[in-house]
């Protein structure tokens, strides 16, 4: 009975989030694009240069194609000969996912790949977590360096900027000394969880020891000093052609034709952006945009129009690009054609 009500509060609060982040994304995309001619965004997006428009696809592939070669290195303790198209494959499904539902993605891809390489589907999903901690470790060295290589005021435009930092810095320190002490006092943990929940609920406690018992598993899958060294490597490489794939976005919609443009303008306007994509909206909509066009605006100088333009086109080419490939690689890599909403639910029954 008490677990009933459990999983009852538990998809109420799901139904919550998924409402909750729409209601982000409509009002970050009101304030990106209040005061603004969106004919004239439509217009200038229109008229985009399709050179340039080709080679922002081919990059955004390429980061996707070497995220999924950073998860073999990760995985390389759990299984060293990984398909690299189901990594592939699962990824792209994933973030197709993300664009509907924020998070889902994460499971969907886990499950995906535990279902087409035979792996555990926890170990999977530790390892997405895994994933998204490099990623902000990452995120705070490129929005540092963008800090540090901007002759603009950073500081003075975005003074919230420093307290998200820090914010996560302390996400991470944490996180690692949870991990820690998880791991060398696992039975320890498993005791207080089985002697405190376990009053409520028995299932309960087995369901929150068997998620710990599921993040140490993918916490602590990347081993080896050559797997930590790529792994890294590949982080730093995917960020750098994030700031290419940003720079080649000024070049799209000719902000060239406006203003000297930089790679260093790529750096900063990636780095701040990609900050929406930790808020939790349908595929980093309106969040992305907010920032994006922010950072054009008061930063360098360009107008509210130009510069909500770059943050639409941008977006809607990498949004629409995930969906039609998550699709496409989905009905040719899952031959049993599972719906994608018994992922989550799959991966729910395993925690009951």
């Amino acid at each position: 009975m008490i677990f009933d009500k459990v999983k009852y509060l538990v998809s109420l609060k799901s139904l919550l989030n998924f409402l909750l982040s729409f209601i982000l994304a409509a009002i970050f995309l009101y304030i990106a694009f209040f005061d603004v001619d969106f004919s004239k965004v439509l217009e200038i997006s229109s008229n985009a240069n399709l050179f340039w428009v080709a080679v922002f696809i081919t990059l955004n592939f390429l980061a996707h194609a070497i995220r999924a070669y950073r998860w073999k290195f990760i995985l390389s303790s759990v299984k060293p000969q990984t398909k690299f198209k189901n990594l592939f494959g699962s990824l792209l499904v994933g973030y197709g996912v993300n664009c509907i539902t924020p998070k889902l993605g994460e499971v969907s891809r886990a499950v995906l790949l535990a279902k087409w390489e035979g792996l555990s589907r926890s170990s999977m999903f530790g390892t997405v977590i895994l994933e998204r901690i490099i990623d902000v470790f990452f995120l705070i060295i490129s929005v540092l360096i963008g800090i540090y290589i901007s002759s603009e005021n950073i500081h003075q435009e975005f003074p919230w900027l420093m307290n998200a930092i820090y914010f996560a810095i302390l996400f991470i320190t944490l996180m690692i000394i949870f991990v820690a002490l998880a791991l060398y006092f696992k039975e320890l943990f498993s005791r207080i969880i089985k002697n405190s929940v376990g009053k409520i609920s028995d299932k309960l406690a087995d369901k929150i020891i068997y998620i710990l018992k599921m993040l140490i598993e993918g916490l602590i899958s990347l081993k080896g000093r050559k797997n930590q060294v790529v792994t890294l490597f590949l982080s730093l490489v995917i960020m750098i052609i994030y700031a290419i794939t940003s720079y080649v976005g000024f070049l799209m919609i000719g902000l060239n034709d406006i203003q000297p443009i930089s790679f260093e303008m790529g750096w900063v306007v990636m780095s701040i952006s990609t900050i929406g994509v930790v808020i939790p909206t349908p595929g980093s909509t309106g969040s992305y945009h907010t920032l994006a066009k922010s950072t054009l605006v008061f930063i360098y100088g360009f107008n509210e129009t130009i510069s909500a333009a770059y943050a639409f086109l941008t977006h809607i080419i990498s949004y629409f690009l995930l969906i039609i490939s998550a699709l496409i690689v989905y009905f040719v890599l899952n031959k049993n054609k599972e719906p994608l909403s018994d992922f989550s639910k799959t991966h729910i029954e395993d925690l009951k």
